[in-house]
């Protein structure tokens, strides 16, 4: 046992050595991640007033979050296999393998942002949620402020992709950082706009039927389509993406329970976006990594797998302690900054740290397994790993965090 311990370290001390340039960069990511996180926490806490005035919002916003960083860190992570596998091209004609990844990313934003819709309203009525904002409203929210978000989430992961074969930075490392912070950065803005919309009479019903519609026509068109990647993905993302949007809502519900915490402190309103993410973020680096390793060949599912990434979950280990010790500080700095309540720094590193050991310790064993499983049922562990981690974390993220304010007393 201690030998295999020892052989763990040694190839983690080899892998710091041999690809310093890339862990750099997966830590760079993260920090570019939280900073991003941290603009959608800071709107998420300055909206309050939207949140209160439009009840179930709050449970749909986890979901919706997470619906972009599932969609497109999957990408990311398609985009990454296809780097190592020598078959990346830059091009936007449907025939190539980006052009039908982009193609799938587009049509599974519009087709799950319906569905997410449709389950936070019921959920919300369901769990006994009073006056919640009507379907339609769910729809046109959750549609149209999907759809701004994914336009502008794709041209960064293409871009981040682009700019890493040029670098020569290892995908795996930078991709779910980025993109998880790039979809908190513009979902929560676009959420925001599209409720402008709702509550209009007669308009708001037209355009929740005509946002189902486009959504209903991307997801017979790509479920259907002639494009095997296209169609392959499609029909093995829909059932994982429609699973981890169930278990983000019920995340989002588990905060709206707790809401009188977070506007009696606002800065912990502030902390929600940029833990989940970075959490979700930690996950996914580490089932891209795994999923990579699959895909060559260089790991093979069965006894003693695990320790064959020991070397990877030390570096995910390495990346959490110092990204949540600096998450609690910015989010506390952040937050007094734009003026709103906290409980103060200590508290805020506190939360962060106590939440953020257990959730790591989730997506190391959620993102490895995860991985491995779908492999092991013939499925591509880039569109199910990244999904799984996300979603799996956005709930267990949103539990620790509530237990960890409850056990500090900021109640």
């Amino acid at each position: 046992m201690l030998r295999s311990w020892r052989a763990v370290v040694a190839r983690f001390r080899a892998l710091l050595h041999s690809d310093a340039a890339g862990v750099r960069a997966g830590f760079v990511a993260l920090l570019l991640s939280s900073g991003g996180d941290l603009l959608a926490g800071l709107t998420l806490g300055s909206i309050t007033g939207t949140l209160e005035s439009l009840p179930g919002l709050l449970v749909l916003v986890p979901a919706a979050i997470g619906m972009r960083g599932n969609v497109f860190g999957a990408l990311g992570s398609r985009l990454g296999t296809a780097v190592h596998t020598g078959t990346f091209r830059m091009s936007r004609r449907l025939d190539t393998v980006v052009g039908q990844n982009l193609a799938a990313s587009i049509s599974m934003s519009l087709s799950v942002s319906l569905v997410l819709a449709i389950l936070a309203k019921a959920i919300s009525v369901g769990f006994g949620l009073e006056n919640t904002i009507s379907v339609a409203d769910f729809v046109v929210i959750s549609v149209i402020g999907g759809f701004l978000s994914s336009v502008v989430v794709m041209l960064i992961t293409v871009g981040v992709a682009t700019l890493s074969v040029r670098r020569g930075w290892d995908l795996d490392n930078v991709t779910a950082p980025i993109v998880t912070a790039a979809g908190d950065m513009v979902t929560l803005p676009a959420l925001f706009l599209a409720t402008y919309v709702v509550g209009i009479p007669w308009v708001t019903g037209i355009v929740g039927v005509l946002c189902a519609a486009v959504a209903l026509v991307a997801l017979v068109a790509s479920v259907r389509s002639k494009a095997p990647i296209l169609r392959r993905i499609a029909r093995e993302s829909l059932p994982v993406l429609m699973l981890a949007g169930t278990v983000d809502i019920v995340a989002g519900l588990t905060i709206e329970k707790r809401f009188s915490s977070f506007v009696l402190y606002p800065a912990l309103l502030v902390l929600v976006p940029p833990f989940l993410e970075d959490s979700g973020a930690l996950g996914g680096i580490l089932s891209a990594r795994v999923s990579t390793k699959l895909h060559l060949g260089t790991l093979v599912p069965g006894r003693g797998s695990f320790r064959a990434v020991g070397e990877d979950v030390l570096l995910i280990y390495l990346y959490a302690v110092p990204v949540f010790v600096l998450l609690g500080v910015s989010a506390d700095v952040a937050a007094l900054a734009a003026g709103l309540n906290s409980p103060g720094g200590l508290e805020m590193i506190a939360v962060s740290l106590l939440a953020g050991a257990v959730t790591t310790t989730f997506a190391v064993v959620v993102g490895f397994y995860g991985a491995v499983a779908a492999y092991r049922l013939g499925l591509d562990p880039d569109n199910h790993g990244i999904p799984i981690v996300t979603s799996s974390l956005d709930l267990l993220g949103a539990l620790a965090l509530i237990l960890a304010i409850v056990a500090l007393g900021l109640t």
